[in-house]
């Protein structure tokens, strides 16, 4: 049986000139997931990165405290989806600085628009096309575990949350699998991981968002 670890990366730095980067949280909370996983027995014979940045400072990290990791592969696959630009396309932004509570609301309400799917024409990426990249690169990660290895995939929380929409339901329509992927998406912890384990009958979700290398500060979702 293969297993499919998927991780979120850690904490980004909200609020900088450069959001990809990773927060002096969000590398500890890497090197805590390393030595975590490490601890439980993940080996992995393939790591995947998505693109950004703040997936190659996470994997980095957990490889300081689990120096065993082969080094990653790049998958833009596994790229989060353009939040700025969907925020962007918001009708009813507001304006001014925001902080993390007011951006939470806006982030919801423009991502909702845009899973709606009545303004496709208006995003580089419209939700359909995400949902498929994301259904193919789950397909990747799924044929490298192979029948009995392991593969960690370092990505963001919108790809991870669409791959466990789609293990949760795959006969879900647009609606209920974007109302599912909302609820997933808002509450997934930076760092954590989720499994999937890949059989004869196909792959299923055993674990979400685990974080119990986490604790106090290191608690974070944005």
């Amino acid at each position: 049986m293969g297993v499919v670890v998927l991780v979120r990366h850690g904490q980004a730095s909200f609020g900088a000139d450069d959001y990809d980067v990773l927060s002096e949280t969000g590398w500890e909370q890497g090197r805590r997931l390393g030595a975590w996983l490490t601890g439980q027995g993940v080996d992995p014979g393939v790591v995947v990165q998505g693109g950004m940045r703040r997936h190659r400072e996470t994997a980095e990290a957990a490889r300081e405290r689990a120096p065993g990791w082969p080094d990653a592969d790049v998958d833009p696959g596994w790229d989060e989806f353009d939040h700025l630009g969907v925020i962007a396309a918001h009708p009813d932004l507001p304006t001014g600085d925001l902080d993390r509570r007011a951006f939470q609301r806006v982030f919801e309400q423009a991502t909702a628009r845009w899973t709606g799917g009545a303004a496709d024409a208006e995003y580089a990426e419209p939700w359909p096309a995400f949902r498929a990249r994301v259904t193919a690169a789950l397909d990747r990660a799924q044929q490298q575990a192979g029948p009995g290895g392991t593969i960690v995939v370092v990505s963001s929380g919108g790809p991870i949350a669409a791959a466990a929409a789609a293990l949760l339901d795959p006969e879900a329509d647009d609606a209920t699998f974007a109302r599912l992927w909302g609820r997933l998406n808002t509450v997934m912890v930076n760092a954590s991981y989720s499994r999937v384990v890949v059989g004869s009958t196909g792959p299923r979700l055993l674990t979400f968002n685990e974080h119990p290398h986490l604790a106090g500060e290191l608690v974070t979702y944005r």
